[in-house]
């Protein structure tokens, strides 16, 4: 997550060409958006659905599908192999038949599914991590490659079912394309074909093509793809283009980041074009210009190179003395090893443990587990694909807790499975996904940030910004300390996976941050700069000080809300929540543009307000030690001098801004708030998770939605005391009782427990005077007449006197008139 705005678009079905090349795109309906490959129009790929899948997979005898997730970044890295494959596919032609269409000839498609819109579709073909590329023959499954794959492996399984479709019918030897390429090799582009003025440019006339006389050199060049090509106005034009080196382990290609300096760069330019230069003697007999190009395109990229130099300042290219000692105490001088040379995730007892992992600066992903956890059992085989996707890049360890009770009780196991990340002393725990892309995508984040803390410059920040939402700045200059830098190089860890973490000391960047004093630290998010407020030298070096910090901040201005970060999102403030549809392009790009320059503006608000609060709580100081001054009062002046400016806002709920997948979790949504995206387009629910209430419309009535005068309009009047608009309960009112005596207890437990008390002993007292009023009305209505009243003659007692005094008669006598 962070990351490219990938949109699942309604499903589209490219239907079979006719029979000639000349009308090839011209019989495909449906299709909007085509691409080019050996100058012919390709239509898009197959999107398939659950709508349409059991109509498109019979459609045709072969079916490729590859299943991917728009946020998985080994999908993205995927993707442009899939679709130069595809495009060389559709362009191929059997031998001896240059006429035949390749869809219909060979009955084979190619296709995608998205499974994060089609889940269940996915799951139901198996697909358990991202990407796998599945081929189907009539419906059914016949292989599936799981992971990135080159170019390679997946036309080894084309050309077996082309070959079992019409045998005979390959070339003995392919020459594949580059990912991303437009042409195949050796493919000639004709005059008459070239339609684009640029395109048309490159190539004037046949005999513009070099032509290169293989016989009279043969024992240099064995076929026409031995041939060196050479392209030095393209290659010199690498110089301002990232690196990439290319790794393969076993079948899979991953494409790893160098260090992207302009003088790297220029080195591995001059060298390629200096190699270049040197194979076209093979061929300098036929074309003679060709070796005199080469010396005058070296030259060129040479001087450039000095230029560049030049026009660098040198305090760029000098690291300070601090941030070499630095480097040297945590790394060591010791020489690096091949991690995890075997691709398996390797057993950990607590000898080794301590010898590979807390004793080196090697990085381990290590998994902590019990035999008996179910949970582990599942994850069992993702954690193996990881341990080979790893293959010579990162540690892959494990350790059973049933045996290990010691270590797994030192590194504070408490349940399972606990997977951490080690480097040296440190660790950091995972807390993600447990699918294999979501381990693959953190590994990768791991390996990068365990090559050190970043340095940039200007240049190089602009374009780390335009890929990462929010990058952390450490600025430093010439006197900064070997243990400021000790204290950098702790932060990493905790970042894998959330933020990145990039040093500089570039006077263009102290000039844009307006950075005065060193070392400093702050987060840019989308190009806004919120600062680490401390500056003393215990502030800067404070881990767990500048954690906290960075927790508080490591969000993006408008995240995308996952399962993963749902909790941390919603807990504890009041969040603006866009429910926005990915299908409809243009309307959530457009979405996301208004909530961004909403909350860009909130902040701002905010910013002037937290200002001119502690401004007025500052004035209000001075007029307090003016006063006293004014009086001659001492003790008064002392502890007027002693106030302290509180702006503490932990009474006071933060605004955030957030967005979800309306589409992917629509039935969470619909449950919650009513609102089906797919019925009532985009809106937005302002959310109090605390209160289990929200708003969804504003003051007129009307629905919110993701308009920034809308957004902000509505905020303001939620944010009032007393609320002006009333709102909802995501819970039933029975509920709600229920929960709010519930926070009542744990917001105010002693309060609560004096109410509980209070009210118990007032119901006891009741009890008691009720059980006391019933025996008295007992003993008032039955009179014992033996006991008195009717007694021997001459004796009065008591009763006797009582029913005397009410009738008249002596008391205790038996003569006397009686009562009627």
């Amino acid at each position: 997550m962070r990351w490219l705005p990938l949109f699942l678009g309604a499903a589209r079905v490219a239907v079979a060409a006719s029979t000639t090349t000349t009308t090839e795109a011209e019989d495909d309906v449906g299709v909007t958006e085509y691409t080019k490959f050996n100058d012919v129009s390709i239509p898009p790929l197959i999107e398939l659905t659950p709508d349409n899948w059991e109509k498109e997979s019979k459609a045709s005898k072969w079916l490729m599908v590859k299943h991917y997730s728009p946020y998985c970044p080994h999908c993205i890295d995927f993707a442009p192999t899939y679709q130069t494959l595809y495009e060389f596919y559709y362009t191929s032609k059997p031998v001896g038949n240059e006429n035949a269409n390749f869809t219909n000839f060979y009955d084979f498609r190619f296709g995608t599914i998205n499974c994060v819109a089609y889940y269940d579709l996915c799951s139901a073909h198996k697909a358990s991590s991202y990407p796998t590329t599945t081929l189907y023959k009539n419906g059914e499954q016949v292989e599936a490659l799981k992971g990135v794959k080159s170019m390679v492996v997946l036309s080894e399984v084309v050309e077996k079912a082309l070959e079992e479709t019409k045998p005979g019918s390959r070339p003995a030897k392919l020459e594949l394309p580059k990912p991303g390429e437009i042409s195949a090799p050796g493919y000639v582009p004709k005059v008459g074909a070239i339609k684009d003025t640029k395109e048309a440019s490159k190539v004037d006339s046949v005999k513009d093509v070099p032509k290169v006389d293989l016989v009279k050199d043969s024992t240099k060049v064995d076929s026409v793809k031995d041939m060196p090509k050479v392209d030095l106005v393209k290659d010199s034009a690498k110089v301002e283009q990232p690196v990439k080196d290319t790794f393969i382990t076993g079948n899979d290609e991953y494409l790893m980041p160098t260090p992207k300096t302009e003088d790297k760069v220029a080195d591995k330019v001059v060298e390629k074009v200096a190699d270049k230069a040197t194979e076209t003697k093979a061929v300098s007999k036929a074309d003679p210009s060709v070796e005199a190009k080469a010396k005058v395109e070296t030259a060129k990229v040479e001087k450039a190179k000095e230029e560049e130099k030049k026009s660098t300042p040198a305090a760029y290219y000098e690291a300070p003395a601090a941030a070499a000692a630095a480097a040297a105490s945590i790394k060591g001088n010791k020489p690096k090893t091949t991690p995890n040379p075997n691709g398996i995730s390797q057993p950990l007892t607590a000898e080794s443990f301590q010898s590979q992992v807390t004793m080196t600066q090697q990085p381990w992903f290590i998994k902590f587990y019990a035999p008996w956890c179910h949970h582990c059992q599942a994850m069992a085989a993702n954690w193996a694909q990881v341990a080979r996707e790893m293959k010579g890049r990162l540690n892959i360890g494990e350790v059973n807790c049933e045996q290990e009770v010691r270590l797994c009780k030192d590194v504070r196991v408490t349940g399972y499975p606990t997977i951490q990340f080690f480097r040296g002393g440190e660790r950091a725990e995972y807390t993600g996904l447990r699918g294999l892309g979501d381990f693959l995508a953190y590994a990768e984040k791991a390996i990068d940030i365990s090559n050190g803390v970043q340095d940039v410059d200007a240049a190089s920040f602009k374009a780390l910004e335009e890929k990462e939402e929010v990058i952390f700045v450490y600025f430093y200059d010439h006197a900064t300390t070997t243990e400021d830098f000790l204290a950098l190089e702790r932060l990493p860890l905790s970042l894998i996976g959330r933020a990145k973490l990039v040093k500089t000391r570039d006077p263009e960047m102290y000039d844009r941050f307006k950075i005065t004093t060193w070392p400093r630290l702050l987060v840019s998010r989308e190009g806004r700069p919120t600062y680490y407020q401390p500056l003393t030298p215990n502030e800067m070096r404070g881990t767990r000080q500048v954690l906290d910090w960075m927790k508080s901040v490591w969000l993006p201005i408008v995240p995308e809300m996952t399962a993963s970060n749902a909790r941390e999102i919603m807990d504890g403030k009041i969040v603006v929540l866009g429910l926005l549809n990915r299908d409809d392009e243009e309307s959530f790009t457009g979405a996301i543009r208004e909530m961004k320059s909403a909350a860009g503006e909130w902040m701002d608000k905010q910013i002037q307000l937290f200002q001119l609060e502690r401004q007025e709580l500052r004035n209000a100081k001075q007029l307090r030690i003016e006063e006293a001054e004014d009086r001659n009062d001492q003790r008064a002046l002392r502890n007027a001098k002693n106030i302290r400016i509180n702006m503490d806002r932990a009474d006071r709920k933060e605004i955030t801004f957030a967005w979800v997948d309306g589409v992917f979790w629509q039935r969470w949504i619909r449950t919650t708030y009513g609102i089906d995206v797919k019925d009532t387009g985009d809106r937005i629910i302002i959310n109090d998770e605390d209160n289990r209430r929200y708003w969804d419309q504003t003051t007129t009535g009307n629905p919110i939605v993701p308009s920034r005068t809308s957004i902000l309009e509505t905020i303001t009047k939620i944010s009032q005391n007393p609320l002006n608009i009333k709102p909802k309960l995501t819970i039933s009112a029975f509920e709600k009782m229920f929960f709010d005596i519930r926070m009542t207890f744990s917001e105010h437990p002693y309060l609560s427990m004096g109410c509980i008390l209070g009210i118990a002993f007032g119901c006891l007292s009741w009890f008691r005077n009720s059980a006391r009023a019933q025996r008295r009305a007992g003993h008032g209505t039955h009179f014992k007449l033996e006991e008195g009243g009717v007694g021997a003659p001459g004796e009065k007692g008591s009763t006797g006197g009582f029913i005397q005094s009410v009738f008249g008669g002596s008391g205790g006598s038996s003569s006397g008139p009686k009562a009627d």
